[in-house]
């Protein structure tokens, strides 16, 4: 018996905790009278055993069980990493 687990592709928008991010999913559905299209975000709180996860990055998180009184939620895979360039104070 094969279980469907749920699986969501967003972008980071948080990871100021430790092990845990913030990971926002884009969402559309269509209105049942106007029929068109609403977007809408949902925020998960996944955890990232490795706090890998930056500000910016797409990641896909998988359903689990539950982690703490907020995650059910866990990072699978970052499919991009956001490009960030260091500069220093000098070539400011």
């Amino acid at each position: 018996m094969e279980k469907n687990i749920k699986t969501r592709i967003g972008r980071v928008v948080s990871n100021k905790m430790d092990k845990t991010v913030v990971v926002a999913v884009d969402t559309s559905k269509r209105h049942p009278i106007y029929k068109k299209r609403i977007k809408g975000i949902i925020k998960y709180k996944a955890h990232d055993e490795q706090n890998a996860c930056n500000e910016g990055d797409t990641v896909r998180i998988v359903e689990t069980r539950p982690l703490s009184k907020e995650k059910r939620w866990r990072v699978s895979e970052i499919i991009t990493r956001k490009d960030t360039v260091e500069l220093k104070p000098e070539e400011i």
